[in-house]
């Protein structure tokens, strides 16, 4: 059975830092690429960062450039989301999923439309 399952929310304060996981099965970890999205309330998903499968190169959104950091652990079959600095603007839901080989960014913009296989999600809330 494809699974995806995000851990690591949480309530943190702004400027603080988490690390979101997301543990694989059910499919050969090493041919996909692995993207974390996130939707904010009445906002639409967005595509945060995303990390291929081959090469292991790394796409981040603008808005988290300089303090999210994706990885990929082929030994756990779990990626990760270092998240620091963290501002308000990124409370949301956290989701992570997969897609086959490399990630599709179109002007930057990481795209979901390829992305097959989804986790449930995890809320990230950044508040004083």
């Amino acid at each position: 059975q494809l699974q995806l399952v995000e851990s690591g929310g949480g309530l943190v304060q702004p400027g603080g830092s988490l690390r979101l996981s997301c543990a694989v099965s059910g499919f050969t970890f090493n041919y996909y690429a692995i993207g974390w999205f996130r939707q904010a309330p009445g906002k639409g998903r967005e595509g945060v960062s995303c990390i291929s499968s081959s090469d292991g190169r790394t796409y981040y959104a603008d808005s988290v450039k300089g303090r999210f950091t994706i990885s990929r652990d082929s030994a756990k079959n779990t990626a990760y989301l270092q998240m620091n600095s963290l501002k308000p603007e990124d409370t949301a839901v956290y989701y992570c999923a997969a897609e086959l080989a490399v990630c599709t960014v179109v002007r930057g913009t990481i795209i979901d439309q390829d992305f097959g296989f989804w986790g449930q999600g995890t809320q990230v809330t950044v508040s004083s």
